[in-house]
């Protein structure tokens, strides 16, 4: 996080013993050089957030130590090596460069083909197949369109469909069966604007279903905000949203499935526990989101409503961000702006509060609170008085934090117990800092991420 520019030098490569190298976000141009395939003792390397363009050398396969490697944000291009460390590398590490190519297990397309015969080969099936489409499915269309034209005055009003993230149709009617008419057996979720139902598609793909309430007005401006919101963002640690299904008295989001619930489930629910690695891990890839939100979009988005109840964890634990329906975006000039519309009590920036005065601070604000919430297991809502969640843990930090901290994160009798205490405080701290009562004294979710990669790397060693 420094103006380092120009290109990486080759000489880097004689840092044999070097196990830890960051260098993100940064200015740094030209290609990976070759000669880091020498740095055998390289475990953790961030080059992410630059300008480096070129290939990834396929002699990086050699770096059998590493287990870290983060080039997203980036302008690469070609062939992602499969080997080596390779293996085991998060696709999110390649996000966001110009045009990688290789395993699906990247989130990339593979790599077109080097021979020309089969290129021709391929242009031939093709140009067979639009014949065929043309001579089959014209007729056959003419002949679907007079029969919805006769039927059309005596069949209800199908939804309307707008693709928001894929072009996936999938009709009223066709939600209804999914979610056995919305019944209640299916029901995994209450909000403020509606319920979110669990729905099964015909191919067994599993669903949520996000109806809002149109009994009340406000439900109109959060489903429209949400579909201008995630129309346009595309991000691993976001809800993706398949389409939406929309007319005059149906209004819902067809949402990725989350299996695993939310963040507020595992940690108030006495059939489930997060370890302090995997606490850690969740709020670092809310933080990522936000910085997303707030860095990396073209036009800056104030999520609003951020709580544990918000994020949502898939199969692999990964979390989520959702629920942008009070969420705002901010124009090219704007920094900051006014609303009427606010959060859940107890995650509200003071600016936000009294004056309806909402910036991407506000977010960092909420962020700080719920990271203080994941390790103390203490809502916001439970202080009363002058004493709030956040004054409680400053009074223990940082002699007193065994008095703070989740009682069943850092058992007594833990072999690692003093090391695993001193990354709690390192995590409070980095929350208190999130919400200082001053906004322009917050830090920001870039230097955020950077922190608290910090510190998972100080609990690798624990």
């Amino acid at each position: 996080m420094n103006q380092f520019s120009n290109r990486i030098p080759r000489e880097i490569g004689g840092l044999q013993n070097l196990a830890h190298l960051s260098l993100r976000h940064n200015k740094l141009q030209g290609s990976i050089p070759d000669s880091m395939s020498n740095m055998v003792g390289l475990e953790f390397l961030d080059l992410s957030h630059n300008n480096i363009s070129g290939i990834i050398p396929k002699s990086l396969e050699k770096l059998q130590n590493l287990n870290y490697f983060n080039i997203s944000v980036n302008k690469l291009y070609g062939e992602i090596p499969s080997g080596g460390p390779f293996k085991n590398l998060s696709s999110q590490f390649f996000i966001y460069n110009e045009a990688l190519c290789g395993s699906s297990r990247f989130s990339v397309p593979p790599c077109p083909t080097s021979s020309k015969q089969t290129s021709k080969r391929k242009k031939l099936i093709v140009l067979f197949l639009l014949l065929a489409i043309a001579v089959v499915f014209v007729p056959m269309t003419f002949v679907l369109l007079s029969i919805r034209y006769k039927r059309g005055k005596s069949v209800p009003q199908q939804a309307d469909l707008l693709s928001i993230v894929e072009r996936e149709r999938i009709s009223y009617y066709e939600l209804l069966r999914a979610t056995n008419a919305l019944s209640e057996s299916n029901l995994i979720g209450s909000g403020s604007f509606g319920s979110v139902y669990k729905g099964v598609l015909k191919s067994g793909t599993a669903i949520a279903v996000k109806v809002f309430n149109l009994q009340l007005d406000a439900a109109f401006k959060s489903f429209d905000m949400e579909c201008e919101v995630l129309r346009s963002l595309r991000y691993r640690n976001l809800v993706k949203v398949i389409t939406s299904c929309s007319n005059l008295d149906f209004k819902a989001l067809v949402l990725q499935y989350m299996p695993n619930g939310s963040l507020e489930k595992y940690l108030y629910s006495h059939n489930y526990f997060l370890d302090i690695r995997q606490r850690l891990s969740i709020v670092i890839d809310v933080a990522c989101a936000l910085e997303y939100l707030h860095h990396v979009c073209s036009s800056p988005v104030i999520h609003c409503d951020l709580e544990p109840s918000n994020v949502l964890l898939d199969e692999d634990m990964v979390a989520h961000l959702s629920d942008f329906g009070i969420s705002k975006l901010l124009g090219e000039d704007e920094s900051d702006l006014y609303t009427k519309t606010l959060e859940t009590l107890g995650y509200i920036a003071p600016e936000y509060g009294q004056d309806g005065l909402v910036s991407t601070k506000c977010d960092v604000y909420s962020y700080g609170i719920m990271l203080l919430e994941t390790f103390t297991r203490r809502k916001p809502t439970e202080f009363e008085g002058d004493l709030s969640l956040k004054q409680w843990v400053s009074y223990s930090l940082p002699d007193a934090v065994m008095d703070v901290a989740d009682s069943n994160l850092v058992p007594p009798m833990d072999n690692h117990l003093k090391k695993k205490l001193d990354c709690v405080a390192s995590i409070m701290k980095v929350a208190l800092d999130c919400c200082i009562e001053s906004p322009a004294r917050r830090t920001n979710m870039k230097d955020v991420v950077g922190m608290l990669e910090k510190i998972r790397i100080q609990l690798l060693a624990c």
